[in-house]
């Protein structure tokens, strides 16, 4: 089995594209979607139509949940954009994504962890800033999660972590947004330094799971511009540079 997985798309159509010609000439099984689709300043209802016609193994993620509130004063600003850009079908859409799926008996999709779509998996957040998480944050948070290989996304950072107990997860980094900014659980940026988008192949293999993280090139000015556009400095800048001003 060759698995693609990407995740944490932002509604950026364009990275998606390059993304998916890419797969497209790796012979993969199954491509899956681990979340994070739409929230974001340029072209969320387009990115939709794309991926439910491809119909591929999909899961929401957090702004999944808060594009479809119905309360868009107290949304942010990236996912009521997303909000009032889609229609009833591609919230209809969304609505019906599991928040986790096993793919086969020992491959598990998961957006956060296994238990949380929130927390993330294998970075940790301090007052100080974001740190790799230790060996045993990442075990703790895998919980009982019966599988021999968990894909996950939310935290962006392309990242693979073989636990002692044998299970493989793996964060195939974000299609979409290379750098952000949060301020929950504390202040802190999330970096990648280039704009490349970034996705996974994952393939068994007699010697275990091999793993490739992807770097693909795409025309991120013209998604910087869109952000622009849409009043989004903050979001033209992370698609140009991978950073954070």
């Amino acid at each position: 089995m060759k698995i693609a997985a990407i995740s944490d798309i932002h509604g950026n159509l364009g990275a998606l594209e390059a993304v998916l010609a890419d797969i497209e000439r790796r012979n993969v099984t199954v491509t899956v979607n681990l979340g994070d689709i739409l929230s974001g300043p340029l072209q969320p209802r387009d990115t939709a139509e794309r991926l439910i016609a491809l119909g591929m193994p999909t899961i929401a993620g957090n702004h999944e949940r808060q594009v479809l509130m119905h309360v868009p004063e107290k949304m942010g600003a990236s996912d009521r954009y997303a909000h009032e850009q889609i229609t009833q079908v591609e919230r209809a859409w969304i609505h019906s994504l599991p928040g986790t799926l096993k793919l086969t008996n020992d491959v598990l999709l998961v957006h956060g962890t296994p238990s949380s779509d929130l927390v993330y998996w294998m970075e940790t957040v301090t007052p100080t800033g974001m740190r790799p998480a230790t060996h045993a944050e990442v075990l703790e948070r895998a919980g009982d999660a019966a599988a021999s290989l968990i894909l996950c996304g939310h935290t962006h950072v392309p990242r693979s972590v073989r636990l002692d107990d044998g299970r493989l997860v793996v964060n195939p980094g974000s299609v979409g947004l290379q750098a952000y900014d949060d301020d929950q659980p504390h202040p802190h940026k999330v970096e990648n330094g280039t704009p490349h988008a970034r996705y996974a192949i994952v393939e068994r293999t007699a010697a275990g799971w091999l793993v490739e993280h992807v770097a693909v090139p795409y025309d991120w000015e013209l998604a910087a511009e869109l952000a622009e556009r849409n009043g989004r400095p903050d979001w033209a800048h992370a698609l140009r540079t991978g950073r954070m001003p």
